[in-house]
């Protein structure tokens, strides 16, 4: 094999996805050459901080900090960008492909905000832009969507993308513990990041989410267009109430494509026991695709993590790779357009069922009072269900289940209901409920 051709690759960021990433070349780099017919070799890494040791043994003449003429070496075949955010990561990335040279990147944020730039860029240079790490961790779900699926009209994706997000819920399931104790757990266990605004209030999966309705539906999608909720008001109360019910609450992504247009949204969903993704626990990741040819698919492992992610890196190289010992290039990606302009769904236009939760006076004839709301805006109602309160409380817990309903109709009913004080001493809480599996 001495004679194999080489790729040279560099890796920009040197934290634990990247020592993940030079650690799987070193471990696997024999068996990468065996299958591929050619060599993958570490031509640098670069970072701020040479120092840290990173729990994988690295020759000190590999190592820079000068990312940009790491980029600009003639024996850098590819770039692998894992800085993160969308501030030099955007720089090296557009420096790399304006160079003729492909970039792998596990960079959700960065492509959610500037995936079109990127892509016409790649293009323009006749390059391209591999991101599989990007969305699920080790999950082949954006090779599935671009290759497996690519005969069907996807007709829906429902992800569990943020292992966070999902071992906070498990944990609030199982022991019936409030979300702060939780998170706090979390954040000690290196499960969630000291400031986790960007995976407890929903941004992380919205960012997710938006990749995987471009390569879905062939639009970009603008994060404004993404209606996020995230966990962080999800009460104990309401997780064991659900659970009462049949369901658990899950933070779904969830994007659905049909005439009246694409939705993509983010928000903690109640799900039930024998739905595909109820069965997901703690960090794991899952998504559910529904195809109109091969019905549905479903997509599940770890979801982050050094090695989960340096795999998903490494299947890129290696595409990227083959790509370059033909000569050629498959994605394309400039677009990710459709011919026809893609309507995104008014989200008050939104047809759900939905778990609602008043904290509703302990009187007689409140329940009538608040089904007379709901049918003056035609929300039916599914089921009613009272949960025990204190012999003295004035309010008690009372939770709904609706028919199909239209957004905008029940965020009309609810907002009547909370102005009337004799009723409820404070707003509703609702949960949308997904029963599709």
């Amino acid at each position: 094999m001495a004679h194999l051709k080489e790729i040279g690759v560099a890796v920009l960021g040197f934290g634990t996805v990247g020592a993940g990433v030079v650690e799987t070349l070193q471990q696997n780099g024999e068996l990468l050459t065996e299958r591929l017919g050619l060599r993958l070799v570490l031509r640098g890494v670069a970072d701020v901080d040479l120092d840290t040791d990173r729990g994988v043994a690295v020759d000190r003449a590999l190592l820079t900090t000068d990312a940009p003429a790491l980029i600009e070496r003639d024996d850098v075949d590819v770039v692998v960008e894992l800085i993160g955010g969308s501030g030099v990561a955007r720089d090296f990335i557009l420096q790399a492909l304006k160079r003729g040279k492909p970039v792998v990147t596990a960079n959700k944020k960065l492509l959610a905000e500037h995936g079109e730039e990127l892509h016409r860029v790649a293009a323009e240079h006749q390059t391209e832009l591999l991101f599989e790490a990007a969305v699920g961790g080790g999950i082949p779900i954006i090779k599935a969507l671009r290759e497996g699926l690519m005969a069907n009209r996807i007709e829906s994706i429902y992800g569990i993308l943020n292992g966070t997000c999902n071992y906070i819920l498990t944990r609030m399931e199982d022991e019936g513990l409030p979300f702060d104790e939780v998170l706090a757990a979390a954040q000690a266990a290196g499960y969630a990041e000291a400031e986790p605004s960007l995976d407890i209030d929903g941004y992380d999966t919205a960012h997710k989410a938006a990749v995987l309705a471009s390569l879905a539906y062939g639009c970009i999608v603008p994060l404004e267009q993404v209606q996020i909720t995230g966990i962080r008001g999800v009460a104990a109360a309401d997780i064991s109430c659900a659970a009462r019910m049949g369901y658990r609450i899950k933070l779904l992504a969830i994007i659905q494509g049909g005439a009246a247009g694409v939705e993509v949204s983010v928000q903690p969903t109640l799900v039930a026991h024998n739905h595909q993704l109820a069965a997901v626990g703690g960090v794991y990741n899952a998504v559910l695709v529904h195809g109109d040819v091969v019905g549905t698919t479903l997509y599940y492992g770890r979801g982050a993590g050094r090695a989960a992610t340096a795999s998903a890196v490494v299947a890129d190289l290696a595409d990227v790779a083959l790509n370059l010992r033909v000569g050629g290039r498959r994605w394309d990606l400039s677009g990710v357009r459709t011919k026809a302009p893609v309507v995104f769904r008014d989200p008050g236009e939104i047809v759900a069922r939905h778990y609602v939760r008043f904290s509703m006076r302990d009187q007689a004839g409140m329940l009538a009072k608040v089904a007379a709301v709901l049918g003056s805006h035609g929300i039916g109602i599914d089921s009613v269900m009272q949960q025990e309160a204190a012999a003295d409380a004035q309010y008690v817990p009372v939770i709904f289940v609706t028919a199909p309903a239209r957004d905008t109709d029940l965020a009309a009913a609810l907002r009547t209901i909370s102005e009337q004080a004799d009723v409820t001493d404070r707003a509703p809480v609702r949960y949308r409920i997904e029963d599709s599996e």
